[in-house]
């Protein structure tokens, strides 16, 4: 087929490559504009567009993909299909009927479970065993339209946001090339989407990683692991940023308020929550690198009751 290919984020770059390894044409890459990374602000390529001219595909940036002439231009290619994974950017329907075969979407859940922006962190943080990826024919809603193909994914017991992204990327990208070769049979099966029995899964920012020790220790076990890498959770530990990086969720309670340190380990140390404590195992502090638990211990002097103060 020949495609546009939509996308951004590294978690498109996986179906990207797929496309061009199973012999579709992708005849252009429309992915967001550069930005300036780092301190000296230096324009960055979005991973898309680098692996697009990595491969001599033609890149388009527009600021407002919606605008009448940006939709004119994607006219122009006569695509048959346009393939769209977190391009971030809404389509309008112009788009949307452009090609024969519509818009594609590779959604990160088991739709219509998480919705939104970042479905791969929220089913972590929301304590799900199993995820997937969905691939479906898109409409004017967000996330909302007829489902295609489904694959399942079973989260591991210290599954990490990160994990979870390379996981979901690379059954995505199988999922979308079986799901356009059923497109071209036309054997594929439209199923429409019921209501969503979870919440909208929202953009992250860096206030979710601000850990609310009022909260279960599971809870913020499955936080942790969820914001991991990014925002990554954080504390405030005699006044500077604590990232913690792994954790154990342990039943039993103390006498101590929330956020008070109980117990230090040769290994870690226990925090009181609102439910059951939290052993911490591997953290971070500003100018160090991640250290597990006991590093930095032998380098820190941190004891039972000292408190680490978190969100509200």
């Amino acid at each position: 087929m020949r495609i546009i290919f939509m996308g951004t984020p590294d978690f498109s770059v996986g179906t990207l490559e797929a496309l061009i390894a199973a012999g579709h044409e992708v005849i252009l890459a429309v992915t967001q504009p550069d930005k300036p990374k780092g301190r000296g602000k230096e324009m960055q390529f979005p991973p898309v567009k680098e692996t697009a001219l990595k491969h001599d595909i033609p890149v388009y940036q527009p600021v407002k993909i919606r605008n009448p002439e940006c939709i004119e231009e994607l006219r122009k290619y006569n695509a048959d299909v346009m393939v769209v994974i977190a391009f971030g950017q809404i389509l309008p329907q112009a788009i949307l009927d452009m090609t024969p075969y519509g818009c594609i979407n590779v959604h990160a859940s088991l739709l219509p479970k998480y919705r939104g922006a970042a479905p791969i962190q929220w089913s972590i943080i929301d304590g799900e065993e199993v995820t997937g990826v969905t691939t479906m024919q898109m409409d004017k809603g967000l996330d909302t339209g007829d489902m295609i193909m489904k694959t399942e994914i079973p989260l591991d017991i210290k599954e990490t946001g990160g994990s979870l992204h390379d996981k979901l990327m690379k059954a995505g990208a199988k999922l979308c090339v079986e799901t356009l070769k059923a497109l071209g049979d036309k054997t594929a099966v439209f199923e429409k989407q019921g209501e969503s029995p979870t919440a909208y899964a929202r953009m992250l920012d860096k206030r979710l990683g601000n850990i609310r020790w009022n909260e279960s220790a599971a809870a913020i076990e499955r936080l942790i692991r969820g914001v991991n890498p990014w925002p990554g959770a954080y504390t405030t530990w005699e006044g500077k940023i604590m990232k913690i990086w792994a954790a154990d969720a342990r039943p039993g309670d103390t006498n101590a308020a929330p956020g008070t340190i109980t117990e230090v380990r040769k290994d870690g140390f226990l925090v009181q929550t609102g439910h059951g404590q939290l052993l911490v195992k591997a953290l971070q502090i500003p100018g160090k690198k991640r250290m597990d638990a006991g590093a930095f211990l032998r380098g820190c002097q941190i004891a039972a009751g000292t408190i680490l103060k978190g969100g509200d």
